[in-house]
C-alpha cells in the first residue's frame, strides 16, 4: 500500500485541472480557507477531535480566533465580489460543428422534456458533450458540440482511467490477501499508463518499495519526474528523497531541499516532517529551531486531530541489531505459538486472556494486526464474565464508533457506569468524558472533575490528560497552568500522544512554563512520529525478515529522512552488513557511517560506538584513532556504555589515539566490569593480560642481578636453608607421583562412564568489535 494515502485529499487531482470555465468559477467559491498562514481545522472535525482541541486554547489563541472571524468576513466579501466578476466575465461557450456551429450555447436548454444547465452526453452513443443554442431543442433542432473531438477523446480516456483506478482501489481496500492486492496493483498500473495522477502516485511508490510490484527504482524515478512536472506534492517529495539518498540519481542535497520545499508548499505532510528534521539537525540547511518548530507543529496538528478515544495504533520500533543479538527478545513481537496459546485460553474462558487479546486487536502491534471485530468479540466475552476492564473498553468502542461497532452514547454510558461502579479507572475516565461533553447525560463539570480525579489517582492516562485540560481551560475548576502541566507530564509518562502535544503547545507558547523552542520541537517531533506513516516501520521490518533487504533498506531510508532514529540505525545496520545490493559496494560504508552519525546525534549508544569503530578500523573513512577515542569517550560519559569503556581501556593500553597509560587502562576496564555483568569475563582476561604486561615492564626496569646480589639467604632463611628447600621439593615430588598412580588405577574402572568433554576454543583477544 502507498505510504502517503492519508495526504491524498490535500494533493491536487488531475480532474481539477480539466474543469470547464463555469466549473472553475464554482470551484473557486469552495477554496480552502487559510488565515495568517495557518490551516484551521475546526470545520472538519469529529466529536473526539474537537473535544481534544477544545480542551487546549490559550488566551493568545482566543485573540487569534477573533482575528480569524474578521479575516474570514473580509475573505467571504472578496470571494463574493470575485464570483460576481467571474460570472460577468466568464467566456461564453460556443458550439462546435452540429447545426449551429459558432453560435453560443443556451443554458438552460430543454431536451426530452428535461432542462439542462450544462453540456450533456445524453442522447449520444459516443458520449460526446453537446449543447443546444436555443431553449427548445425539439422545436429548433439547433445544437453543437461543447468540445473538440480531441478534447472529447481525452476526457473519455481520463474517465476510463478513473474507472479502472476505482476498481483497483476497491480491491485493494477490501482485501487483506497478498494475491488480491497484487491484482489490485495491476489495475492501478493500467490506470497509471493512462496518465491517471493518483494511480501514478500509488504505482510509483509501489515500484520504489517493492510493494506488490517488483522493485524498480529507475521506473519509479521516471514516474516521480512525470508527477513533479504535473505539480504533484507526493511526486516532489519522493523525488527529493531520491536525490537525498542517491537512489537512481547522483546524490544532491541542494536538489533534495528544493523538491522537499515544493512538496511542503503543496501540503505534503511527509515533506513538512523531513524539513522539520533537517532544520532541527542542520542537515543541508542552517540549524534553525524556529523553522523546525513551524514544520513540526503543522504536522503535529494533523496527527493530534487524527487521535481517537481508543488511542490509535501502536508504533513498533524494532532494532535489527538487537534482533540479531537476541532474536525475538528485543523486538517485543509475540510468537505465533504464544498468540495461539492465548487464543486457546480465551476460548476456554480465561478472562485475562480475553481482555489481553481484546486490547491487542483494538490497538494492533506486537505482531497482531488491528481488528475491531475480534477486539469486540473478546471484550464481549470478558464483560459477560463480569470483567470491569472489558466493560470499560466496550464503552470506549461504542463511544468512538467504527465500521464494526455503531456509535452509541447510551450504550457506552451503560458500560462506563458498570465499570466505574466496580472502581475501574478506564470506566471512570469514560464517565468523566460523558459528563464533560454531555454524551447521553446533561453536562456536569463537577461530576466530570470527580471521575477524572478518581481515574488519575489510579494512574490512568486518559484521566490525567482530561484533568490537565480542565485545569488548563478552567472548566469546573479555577484555571491553573501549574496543575495542568503536572497532569500533562503524568499522562506523557504513560505515553499518551495528546499529552505530548499539549506539553509541546505549552512550551512553544510559554504558557505556564518558560518558553523553550528546543523542548517544544522534541515534543512535537515525538507526536509527528506517531502518525500513520509510522506503520511503514513494521512493513520494512517484515520485508527484512522475508529476506528482501533492498525493499527494507529503501523504506528505512525514507523513514530515516523523516527523523526516525530507529530507522536511521536499521538502515545503517543493513548497509553495514552489506545486505542491500541496490547500493554499490564502495558506497556501503560511507552511507552507513552517515546514518550511524545521525542516529548517534539522537542519543543511540550503539550508533555512537559504531562511529568509533568505523574511525578505528577505517570503514567508510580514514583510520583516525583520535576521532574514535572521542566517540568512545562520549558513549562512555553520556550513556555509560560498558563496551565504550572497554574500548577506551584497550586504547589506553596500546597507546592508540592517546598516550599509553596502563593505570588508566585498568581504570576503564574496572569501570566496564561495574557497568555491565556481561563485561566481567572479557575484563578479567584483559586485566590478566595487563598484569603480565605490567610485570614484564617492571622486570625490564629493574636490574635482577643487582637485586639478587643484595639478598643474603643465610640471614633471611637461616644457615641451613638449602636443606629445607630440598625437603620441600622432595615432598612435592612424592605427592605428584602418588596422585598420578591413583589416577592410572581409576581409569579402567571408570571406562565408558566419563562424559565427553567438548573442546573449547581459546578465547580471542578482546579488541573493539567491528
Amino acid at each position: 500500500m502507498s505510504l502517503l494515502d492519508e495526504e491524498g485529499n490535500q494533493d491536487e487531482s488531475l480532474e481539477s485541472k480539466t474543469l470547464s470555465a463555469e466549473d472553475q468559477v464554482k470551484d473557486h467559491s469552495t477554496g480552502t480557507r487559510v488565515v495568517a498562514g495557518q490551516i484551521f481545522l475546526e470545520s472538519g472535525k469529529s466529536d473526539s477531535q474537537s473535544e481534544n482541541e477544545e480542551s487546549f486554547h490559550s488566551q493568545e489563541e482566543e485573540k487569534e480566533n477573533s482575528l480569524e472571524e474578521l479575516n474570514s468576513l473580509e475573505m467571504s466579501n472578496l470571494l463574493n465580489k470575485d464570483l460576481e466578476e467571474a460570472e460577468i466575465q466568464s467566456p461564453v461557450l460556443t458550439a462546435i460543428g452540429g447545426t449551429a456551429d459558432g453560435e453560443p450555447c443556451h443554458f438552460p436548454f430543454l431536451f426530452m422534456e428535461k432542462e439542462y444547465a450544462e453540456c450533456t452526453a445524453d442522447g449520444r452513443e459516443d458520449g460526446r458533450l453537446w449543447c443546444a443554442t436555443t431553449y427548445d431543442y425539439k422545436k429548433d433542432q439547433k445544437w453543437g458540440f461543447c468540445e473538440s473531438e480531441e478534447q472529447s477523446n481525452k476526457r473519455r480516456q481520463m474517465q476510463e482511467a478513473e474507472d479502472v483506478y476505482q476498481i483497483g482501489m476497491k480491491i485493494l481496500n477490501e482485501s487483506s490477501k497478498k494475491a488480491q492486492k497484487k491484482v489490485a496493483y495491476q489495475y492501478l498500473l493500467k490506470a497509471a499508463d493512462m496518465n491517471h495522477t493518483k494511480a501514478m502516485e500509488k504505482v510509483s511508490y509501489a515500484l520504489l518499495f517493492g510493494d506488490y510490484l517488483k522493485q524498480n527504482i529507475q521506473a519509479s524515478k521516471e514516474l516521480f519526474e512525470k508527477l513533479t512536472e504535473e505539480g504533484s506534492p507526493k511526486g516532489q517529495m519522493a523525488l527529493g528523497f531520491l536525490y537525498a539518498s542517491g537512489l537512481g540519481v547522483n546524490s544532491s542535497q541542494a536538489k533534495a531541499l528544493v523538491y522537499y520545499t515544493f512538496g511542503a508548499l503543496g501540503g505534503n505532510l511527509i515533506a513538512h516532517m523531513i524539513l522539520g528534521y533537517r532544520y532541527w539537525a542542520g542537515i543541508g540547511v542552517l540549524q534553525s529551531c524556529e523553522s523546525a518548530l513551524t514544520h513540526y507543529r503543522l504536522v503535529a496538528n494533523h496527527v493530534a486531530s487524527d487521535i481517537s478515544l481508543t488511542g490509535g495504533t501502536v508504533v513498533q520500533r524494532i532494532r535489527l541489531a538487537d534482533e540479531v543479538e537476541n532474536p525475538g527478545m528485543a523486538s517485543g513481537m509475540l510468537e505465533e505459538d504464544l498468540i495461539q496459546y492465548y487464543q486457546f485460553l480465551a476460548e476456554k474462558g480465561d478472562v485475562q486472556a480475553q481482555v489481553g487479546l481484546g486490547q491487542l486487536h483494538l490497538h494492533g502491534g506486537r505482531g497482531v494486526e488491528q481488528n475491531h471485530q475480534r477486539a469486540f468479540e473478546y471484550f464481549n466475552q470478558a464483560a459477560n464474565a463480569g470483567n470491569s476492564h472489558a466493560m470499560a473498553f466496550l464503552g470506549k468502542m461504542y463511544s468512538e464508533g467504527s465500521d464494526v461497532v455503531p456509535q452509541s452514547n447510551e450504550t457506552a454510558l451503560q458500560y462506563f457506569k458498570k465499570a466505574a461502579d466496580m472502581g475501574n479507572p478506564v470506566g471512570q475516565s469514560g464517565l468523566g468524558m460523558a459528563y464533560l461533553y454531555g454524551r447521553g447525560v446533561p453536562v456536569n463539570y463537577e461530576l466530570a472533575l470527580k471521575y477524572f480525579q478518581k481515574a488519575a489517582e489510579q494512574g490512568w492516562v486518559d484521566g490525567q490528560l482530561q484533568l490537565g485540560s480542565m485545569y488548563y481551560n478552567g472548566i469546573g475548576v479555577k484555571k491553573d497552568y501549574k496543575q495542568a502541566l503536572k497532569y500533562f507530564n503524568l499522562a506523557s509518562q504513560g505515553g499518551h500522544i495528546l499529552a505530548f502535544y499539549n506539553l509541546a503547545q505549552m512550551h512553544a507558547t510559554g504558557t505556564g512554563v518558560m518558553r523553550s523552542c528546543h523542548t517544544a520541537v522534541e515534543l512535537f517531533k515525538n507526536v509527528c512520529e506517531r502518525g500513520r506513516w509510522s506503520e511503514r516501520l513494521m512493513t520494512a521490518y517484515n520485508s527484512y525478515k522475508d529476506g528482501d533487504s533492498n525493499s527494507a533498506v529503501v523504506q528505512y531510508l525514507l523513514l530515516a529522512e523523516q527523523g526516525y532514529e530507529v530507522a536511521q540505525s536499521n538502515a545503517a545496520f543493513i548497509l553495514d552488513q552489506k545486505e542491500a545490493s541496490i547500493v554499490g559496494e564502495n558506497e556501503t560504508y560511507p552511507r552507513a557511517l552517515l546514518h550511524w552519525n545521525r542516529a548517534a546525534s539522537q542519543g543511540y549508544t550503539v550508533a555512537r560506538i559504531k562511529l568509533g569503530d568505523y574511525h578505528f578500523y577505517g570503514f567508510g573513512t580514514d583510520v583516525d584513532y583520535e576521532t574514535a577515542f572521542i566517540h568512545y569517550r562520549l558513549a562512555s560519559e553520556q550513556q555509560h556504555s560498558a563496551q565504550a569503556m572497554f574500548n577506551l581501556g584497550y586504547m589506553h593500553e596500546k597507546g592508540l589515539g592517546i598516550k599509553q597509560d596502563i593505570h588508566l587502562a585498568k581504570r576503564f576496564y574496572d569501570m566496564a566490569a561495574e557497568a555491565s555483568p556481561d563485561a566481567q569475563v572479557p575484563v578479567f582476561l584483559a586485566l590478566c593480560k595487563l598484569g603480565v604486561i605490567y610485570s614484564l615492564q617492571y622486570v625490564r626496569e629493574i636490574n635482577i642481578r643487582e637485586v639478587f646480589s643484595h639478598i643474603d639467604m643465610d640471614q633471611l632463611l637461616g644457615p641451613e636453608w638449602d636443606l629445607y628447600l630440598m625437603t620441600i621439593i622432595a615432598l612435592l615430588l612424592g605427592t605428584i607421583i602418588a596422585y598420578r598412580q591413583r589416577q592410572h588405577q581409576a581409569i579402567p574402572r571408570a571406562a565408558g562412564l566419563r562424559p565427553a568433554v567438548p573442546q573449547q576454543e581459546p578465547p580471542p583477544e578482546h579488541q573493539p568489535p567491528q
